[in-house]
C-alpha cells in the first residue's frame, strides 16, 4: 500500500481528490493547519499538522511518506509580494521532500493559465502558476503535473451559485470541457498506480464541451433543490470594482481568461493512461442532490 501525503485536502478540489485516493486503497495522510477540520472531513485518514510557511513542520509531516499530492491556490485577496503557496511554499515542500526521500510529487496546475500573453492579457497570478511548474520540473524529484480546465464543483460550491442566483460574468462563445473533481480524483489515483520514475504532464478535461452559459443552463434544468435563475454581470463592472477590491479583481481576471481562452480537446492521452471521465453535467447535478457530492 503506497503512502501518500496530501496538502490542500480540505479545499474545494482537494477534498474529492483525497476521497478518491482513500477509496483507491492508498494509505493517505492529510497535512493540514486546521487539524480538527481535517479530522471531521477525513475520519479514516491520518491527520498531521503542517504549514507551507513552516519548513520544519513539513520535515516532520513527510516522515514515512512515499508520495505527495498538492492542491494549492493563490488566495483571492493576495498581492504579488505576499507569501505564495504555489512558489514559496512549493520550495519549502521540495526541500522537505528531498530530506524524506519522497518518490513523486503531483501538483494541480491550470490549463487556462496558458491564456497569459494572448490578446494583451497579463496577470501576475498566471505568472506565479507558470513559475510553480518550472520549480517543480527543476526539483530533481519525479513529478506529475495536472492541467485542468473547468470543474463542475464551481456550479454549486464555487463562484456560480449565490442564493437562488447563478451568476455569469461577461459573454463567451468559448466551449470549456467540464469535469467533476471526482472523475479527476480517479485519474490522480490511477497516475500514482501506473507511474514509476518518469515525469508526466496531463491535461485534464471532461466529456462535454459547453460555454459557461450552456453549462449553467444544464445544471439549472436538472437541479431540483431550489429554483435557480441566471443573473448576468458585465465583466467591465467587475474590473471597475476590482480597482478597489482585491477579491473582485481576482474574479474579473480569471473570468476574462475563461471566457476567451481558445480551449481545444487535448486530453486523449490522459484518458488513455488514466481513464476516461464518466460524469456529465447532468450526472453531476443529480449526484450532488442525493448527498453524494
Amino acid at each position: 500500500m503506497k503512502r501518500i501525503a496530501v496538502i490542500g485536502a480540505t479545499g474545494l478540489l482537494g477534498k474529492p481528490v483525497t476521497q478518491e485516493l482513500i477509496k483507491a486503497g492508498f494509505d493517505v495522510t492529510v497535512i493540514a493547519r486546521d487539524i480538527e477540520n481535517a479530522r471531521d472531513l477525513f475520519p479514516h485518514a491520518h491527520i498531521v499538522y503542517g504549514d507551507l510557511e513552516d519548513k520544519m513542520s513539513l520535515f516532520e509531516a513527510l516522515k514515512g511518506q512515499e508520495l505527495v499530492y498538492l492542491s494549492l491556490h493563490i488566495p483571492q485577496n493576495a498581492s504579488p509580494k505576499d507569501f505564495m503557496p504555489e512558489t514559496d511554499g512549493l520550495l519549502h515542500l521540495i526541500e522537505a521532500a528531498k530530506i524524506n526521500h519522497i518518490q513523486r510529487i503531483a501538483y494541480l496546475s491550470s490549463l487556462v493559465k496558458d491564456y497569459q500573453g494572448q490578446n494583451g492579457f497579463n496577470w501576475w497570478v498566471f505568472e506565479v502558476k507558470k513559475k510553480a511548474v518550472q520549480i517543480l520540473k527543476g526539483a530533481g524529484i519525479p513529478s506529475t503535473i495536472f492541467y485542468p480546465s473547468s470543474f463542475m464543483e464551481n456550479f454549486d460550491k464555487g463562484g456560480f451559485m449565490s442564493g437562488n442566483r447563478m451568476n455569469l460574468a461577461g459573454k463567451s462563445n468559448v466551449k470549456l470541457y467540464w469535469i467533476s473533481a471526482s472523475d479527476y480524483g480517479k485519474q490522480v489515483a490511477k497516475s500514482f498506480e501506473v507511474l514509476t520514475d518518469e515525469n508526466r504532464d496531463y491535461p485534464i478535461q471532461g466529456l462535454e464541451a459547453y460555454t459557461s452559459e450552456e453549462a449553467v443552463k444544464i445544471f439549472i434544468k436538472n437541479y431540483q433543490l431550489k429554483k435557480l435563475k441566471i443573473v448576468k454581470v458585465p465583466i467591465g463592472l467587475l474590473k471597475i470594482m476590482g480597482k478597489v477590491f482585491k477579491k473582485v479583481n481576482y474574479i474579473a481576471h480569471i473570468l476574462e481568461a475563461l471566457n476567451k481562452y481558445p480551449e481545444k480537446f487535448v486530453s486523449q492521452q490522459s484518458w488513455d493512461e488514466l481513464g476516461k471521465p464518466t460524469e456529465t453535467i447532468k450526472d453531476y447535478t443529480l449526484r450532488i442532490q442525493k448527498g453524494k457530492g
